[in-house]
């Protein structure tokens, strides 16, 4: 029993201890205290200074006015015994000194103190000021004397009284006091640096709860943002616009994987059929041509995992080299190498060079040719210009089209309209995705634009732009 509940309070120990002095809100708190501490106690300590410093030209001023006050009774001709009266407000310790270092008058307690003035008074200056601790049983004094040719006592004599130096029990209530105030302050300042430091932290804890509940609540959920218009604010939108992002990947995913099962299903089992059917022939003939069907849905099966694989390939942005090539060469050499379906009339103007891949590049213009042949009626239109610092490559066709609110529709992956599945049953819906997925990784875009011109074709117009490359160096 005792071992049990010792080791729930050693590791309440323990996280209190990480806490303050591992976390950032520990540190923080230390560090605020430990500066504030250092400059407080250089601030007591210059308090403690000038305190001493007061009571110290306190003491001089009133030896110093004791002095002057018993030196003018003096030589007015006041009795020594009056002159030498302690008075209200002066020092308490008078002495005349003669010359040779005789003490000739004093008041009751410069009676019993040996001389002050020293080598001073010895040596006939005019004024001796100093302090004095010995003997060792009398307490230290500060002193000053004005050396007085003629008085009552004596000839050539010195005046002098001394104040006790100031001990720190006479002062002991300030530094007492400062040691309060240091201490209050510091403990109300390491209070105030956890708690704001505490308070600033409390939206960072609800996004790391927040952020604990997406294996219960699924990336659709999404973090509380502060109205802190600060960094943590910016932080939760971050996040939020990241989960986002994610939210609509895993969708995409799953949106892929559904789809792409579904279009390779369809081969699949008319493989299989096929196959089947071709176990139960007996005549050659037949027998083959069961065979070029099931092999014509190993091709589709083929162009799919192709697609997929490019597919992939782009969405991890492996990096291929990349090179200058001409726009308009490339484009004639895909128009030239289709030899049947649609012709296609071009208009290249030369020069138009990008910096890409080529063999990506290709696949952009023939996966849009490609397009435009299954959907035009009678003539596709190739063009390449510049515009701006762009290279524009339009290929056109005179069919129906694509209506504008499936104009996003048909970049989507495995998406098809009614008529592309009616005049290409075996398509995969893929080109067009790849198409601009590889325009997008070279900083450019491709999208169904209206006819730009009365000539141009009325069909569908796809647009891909790129930025121009750079001239090459001189030489």
């Amino acid at each position: 029993m005792f071992g049990g509940s010792a080791v729930p309070g050693r590791e309440r120990l323990d996280r209190w201890r990480r806490r303050a002095f591992l976390s950032v809100r520990g540190r923080a708190t230390m560090v605020t205290v430990a500066v504030a501490g250092l400059f407080l106690a250089l601030l007591a300590v210059l308090v403690l200074l000038l305190a001493r410093d007061s009571l110290t030209n306190r003491t001089e001023d009133t030896a110093r006015r004791t002095t002057e006050r018993v030196a003018f009774d003096l030589l007015g001709g006041t009795p020594p015994a009056d002159a030498l009266a302690p008075r209200r407000d002066e020092a308490p310790l008078v002495q005349v000194v003669a010359a040779d270092g005789r003490v000739v008058a004093a008041n009751p307690r410069g009676a019993r103190r040996p001389p002050l003035g020293g080598p001073a008074v010895a040596d006939g200056e005019l004024l001796a000021e100093g302090r004095s601790c010995g003997p060792a049983e009398y307490r230290c004094v500060r002193y000053f004397g004005i050396r007085l040719p003629e008085t009552p006592v004596g000839r050539n004599v010195t005046v002098i009284a001394a104040e006790p130096v100031p001990l720190l029990g006479q002062i002991w209530p300030l530094p007492l006091f400062l040691a309060l105030l240091l201490g209050g302050l510091l403990g109300l300042i390491g209070w105030w640096t956890w708690r704001t430091i505490g308070q600033a932290f409390v939206p960072v804890d609800r996004i790391r709860a927040g952020m604990s509940e997406f294996t219960v609540r699924g990336l659709a959920h999404r973090v509380p943002v502060p109205n802190t218009g600060g960094e943590i604010q910016d932080l939760a939108e971050t996040v939020n616009s990241t989960l986002e992002r994610l939210d609509e990947a895993m969708d995409r995913e799953r949106r892929f994987i559904s789809d792409a099962s579904h279009d390779l299903r369809n081969p699949i089992a008319g493989l299989r059929t096929r196959l089947e059917v071709a176990l139960e022939l007996d005549e050659p003939d037949d027998c083959r041509d069961t065979l070029r069907a099931a092999l014509r849905d190993t091709e589709r099966l083929n162009d799919i995992v192709v697609d997929l694989l490019e597919l992939s390939r782009l969405d991890s942005r492996a990096p291929v080299p990349a090179e200058r090539i001409d726009l308009a060469d490339l484009a004639r050499r895909e128009v030239e190498r289709r030899t049947s379906g649609t012709p296609a009339c071009t208009r290249l103007e030369p020069g138009v060079a990008v910096t890409a891949n080529p063999v990506r590049i290709a696949r952009v213009i023939g996966n849009l040719l490609g397009n435009a042949e299954r959907h035009a009626d009678s003539r596709i239109e190739v063009t390449v210009a510049r515009d701006g610092g762009d290279a524009v490559l339009r290929v056109a066709d005179d069919g129906a089209g694509v209506p504008a609110d499936a104009r996003e529709r048909v970049f989507e992956r495995f998406a098809r309209l009614a008529d592309s599945r009616r005049r290409d049953p075996q398509g995969t819906g893929l080109g067009l995705p790849i198409a601009r997925e590889i325009a997008e990784i070279y900083g450019g875009t491709l999208r169904i634009v209206d006819a730009p011109e009365a000539g141009a074709p009325g069909g569908a117009h796809f647009e891909m732009r790129l930025p121009l490359a750079e001239p090459p160096p001189d030489g």
